[in-house]
């Protein structure tokens, strides 16, 4: 049978069956590694541009330390978070999603909030974002999303008409558009916004009890934004704004600070909540679990050299401690797999080896030889295990704990599908002068749009967060407000 030219296929030429959602063990997963579509796609997205960063090129980053200020031992045993008063040496990387090396910073993107902590117990990365939430929820759409935010193969230029086509056609974005096209779409300053884990995470104690957990890093700075028309000034004046503020602010000594919290849920809530709790489009009321204070973040040392430090950082959240586990969120879950692989490839085999990456904890492992491989390569010490050389073993109180799963191995979307009320929430949230620059800051960037069947499609979306919210952006492109939704 001959495969039709309509149909997607593998590099390999075999049809694919379902590009919208990855493969897991029942609906809530977690994601099967015999999902070889998924494993491809992630795989060659990775190796897309060399030698930056396929996304989060443009960057700046700082050394600081992360100082325990709240017990929190009763639900994780976590070394670097195990006293009050303890402290952690850390680097941070800031950076915008989308553009290029060269880019401005000063652009409607969100921003990479990456903080690598040198732990006692090895390193421990969390890798998020200055928003709570993202644009997708499974994986197996991620290289798709970033091509659309990516030039257009033929003109080399940005394509608003992918942009929007594919928010339209992934209605689980409604809620990041909706904070990236709010005042926090333009960070004033990488000191002056939040950072957030965005993924739920599971914390385990000393007793092996488990609870889910989210990250938010609440700056103490306070919250500052750019305007669409000082944002584009700035781009144009100086490209490099918020790089030369992060290092000015440190080397004068007016060091950024963060306060992190965490929201704590019992793990038995999820199977209950009124959403599925590990859908990373998605916010956990704080009225539901409010912010529980752990400690504070203080960067205050610049670089000695960009390229060393800067660029060749490397940050995976599957970098992870005894007592920090992964969650089935699907996202994450690729995530996991793609960042590593990513950095294999970009770094070399031995990226975690360069003194930005490596631990300050000793490292006792059987990997040898590689790309860049500059120590000693293990000598002649053991270089297999099992063995009877009284080489580094397992420890088995560190084993990830368990969790049930069940279901089906398919290609399996998330229960639930309400892409609208956190949206409309947030719409509701905004003053008048907030809704009326949001839907500016829309309407300026669907104008753009060829197509109307795309700017009413999207305008469906926002019409059923919020009728207003979709009747405001109609008018303002002049299209025919929605009458059924």
């Amino acid at each position: 049978m001959t495969t039709n030219q309509n149909n997607l296929t593998t590099s390999w030429g075999a049809p694919v069956g379902d590009n919208q959602n990855s493969m897991t063990a029942g609906s809530r997963g977690p994601t099967l590694i015999q999902d070889v579509h998924l494993l491809e796609k992630l795989a060659h997205f990775n190796r897309e541009r060399v030698p930056e960063r396929v996304v989060h090129a443009k960057g700046a980053g700082a050394h600081g330390y992360f100082e325990v200020t709240n017990d929190v031992s009763t639900y994780t045993k976590a070394n670097f978070l195990s006293e009050v008063g303890k402290r952690t040496p850390l680097f941070v990387r800031f950076s915008t999603v989308a553009g290029e090396n060269g880019s401005a910073d000063s652009v409607r993107d969100p921003r990479g909030f990456a903080v690598k902590f040198y732990t006692e117990e090895g390193n421990y990365d969390l890798v998020g974002n200055n928003t709570p939430v993202f644009f997708i929820r499974d994986a197996i759409k991620f290289p798709d999303f970033i091509h659309t935010q990516k030039r257009h193969p033929v003109t080399h230029l940005k394509n608003p008409d992918a942009v929007w086509d594919f928010w339209s056609l992934s209605p689980e974005s409604l809620h990041q558009v909706t904070i990236l096209m709010s005042d926090r779409g333009i960070p004033a300053t990488y000191r002056h916004m939040h950072g957030f884990g965005s993924h739920t995470f599971k914390w385990v104690n000393a007793e092996g009890e488990g609870v889910w957990i989210k990250y938010h890093f609440k700056t103490e700075q306070g919250i500052k934004n750019l305007t669409e028309e000082v944002g584009t000034k700035i781009a144009g004046e100086n490209p490099d704004y918020h790089t030369q503020d992060l290092f000015e602010a440190i080397e004068k000594g007016d060091f950024p600070a963060w306060k992190l919290y965490v929201q704590i849920m019992p793990l038995e809530d999820a199977d209950t909540y009124h959403f599925d709790p590990f859908d990373v489009t998605k916010v956990w009321s704080q009225k539901d679990y409010p912010l529980i204070e752990v400690g504070r973040m203080v960067l205050n040392r610049n670089p000695e050299n960009y390229f060393a430090e800067v660029e060749q950082a490397t940050f995976s959240p599957g970098t992870l401690v005894p007592g920090i586990e992964p969650s089935p969120d699907k996202m994450l879950q690729g995530r996991l797999f793609a960042y590593a692989d990513a950095h294999r490839y970009r770094v070399g085999a031995n990226h975690n080896s360069l003194p930005i990456n490596r631990p300050k904890a000793e490292v006792h492992n059987y990997q040898r030889d590689g790309q860049m491989r500059f120590d000693n390569n293990g000598g002649g010490s053991v270089y297999y295990e099992p063995n009877s050389f009284g080489g580094p073993a397992e420890s088995p109180e560190n084993k990830t704990t368990a969790y049930p799963v069940s279901g089906a191995a398919d290609s399996s979307a998330y229960d639930q599908n309400d892409h609208y009320t956190q949206a409309g929430d947030l719409y509701r949230l905004l003053s008048e002068e907030e809704r009326t620059r949001l839907v500016s800051n829309i309407v300026g960037s669907m104008k753009q749009v060829t197509k109307d069947d795309i700017k009413l499609r999207q305008i469906q979306h926002f019409y059923q967060a919020d009728p207003e919210y979709g009747k405001r952006v109609a008018e303002g492109l002049n299209l025919s407000v929605p009458q059924e939704v």
